[in-house]
């Protein structure tokens, strides 16, 4: 989910059974390993962030970086500047939060811009994480899952930081899963529960991971509608299969029973190439991004019209034809599902 998710705002995203898991420290550092691990979101480029980076046993979630953000934010008595922002978060925080700062043009200014325009948002940020040691039980047993269905899974690391208020999440196969825990803490919109929001975004994001085919479809020049959907949807789609819900409830909320009207639509434009009737325009006053929803059905159909389930699941995440994977979906506007 870009969430632009805009988790969560997104272009287009691309993207072992031990017992638990211990807190790692290693100096300054401390991490959470997950065990298997083996987010209008917003997915980083595949022209920024392409690799051929392996399937890894295991993943880090790393959450250093939020109480570095909050050590600058208290001394300053929550008015941080943007030099002290700039040199003692950014220029001292771990290699994924400077990532994320490059990848989303991120400074120490649109820091300190965004706490002055919205100083509830990072004050409210540090509710979210009581829920992160439950929210990373439920992530270990879908990833679980995930690598149980997809033998090719990849788990790459997470960074958990303190943002410019947007986007919620951007990750990619090579580079890993950067999520703003400030924008995702404050998206109640896409769930009330945070503990819930924070596992149903991850697993969006990291089915991104997945899609290592997806840069031929989001490095065109001008992606499909049906394109684009089709990437989120699968991503949707899978998370559920894994986590138990899809990110975006309250689009799948709104369309309820209006299936055949909102997919005949749909249905008549899936070839044009401007995105925002379908994609990347939720807000948290108005539910949006339907392509979501019925690129979601359509994976579901995929999914549910196939013989070996397998298979099916395998098709669905290395999808690098959109027009052939809905001609074998069996998808059609207001099918029951």
């Amino acid at each position: 989910m870009l969430v632009v998710l805009q988790w969560i705002s997104i272009k287009t995203m691309r993207r072992s059974l031990l017992p638990w898991h211990t807190v790692k420290s290693s100096g300054t550092t401390t991490v959470l390993a997950f065990a298997l691990l083996a987010m209008h979101v917003l997915p980083a480029t595949a022209k920024e962030t392409r690799g051929t980076t392996p399937a890894m046993p295991g993943a880090v979630v790393q959450t250093d970086d939020v109480a570095l953000f909050y050590r600058v934010y208290d001394a300053a008595g929550g008015k941080p500047t943007a030099a002290q922002l700039q040199r003692d978060y950014l220029e001292q925080g771990s290699e994924g939060l400077r990532l994320f700062a490059r990848l989303r043009n991120t400074t120490g200014q649109r820091i300190a811009d965004a706490v002055a325009r919205d100083p509830a948002l990072y004050a409210d940020a540090r509710r979210c994480l009581a829920v992160l040691p439950q929210a990373r039980a439920r992530l270990e047993k879908a990833l679980r899952d995930l690598g149980g269905l997809y033998g090719e899974a990849r788990f790459p690391p997470v960074t958990i930081a303190i943002g410019r208020g947007k986007p919620i999440a951007i990750g990619a196969p090579d580079t890993g899963i950067q999520v703003g825990l400030e924008a995702l803490c404050d998206a109640d919109w896409l769930n009330a529960d945070a503990e819930d929001r924070i596992v149903y975004v991850l697993a969006h994001e990291y089915v991104h991971v997945q899609q290592v085919n997806a840069h031929k479809l989001s490095d065109k020049p001008a992606p499909t509608v049906l394109e684009i959907s089709l990437l989120e949807g699968i991503a949707e789609f899978v998370g559920e299969l894994v986590a138990g819900e899809i990110a975006y409830g309250r689009t799948a909320a709104m369309a309820a029973g209006r299936e055949q009207e909102i997919e005949t639509r749909f249905a008549a434009d899936i070839d044009k190439t401007e995105l925002k009737d379908w994609v990347y325009n939720t807000t948290p006053e108005q539910p949006g991004d339907l392509g979501y929803w019925v690129g979601y059905r359509i994976a579901k159909a995929y999914y549910r019209n196939a013989p070996d389930k397998r298979q099916a699941l395998r098709e669905i995440l290395e999808m690098d034809d959109a027009r052939a994977f809905l001609a074998r979906s069996g998808w059609h506007p207001g099918m029951v599902l």
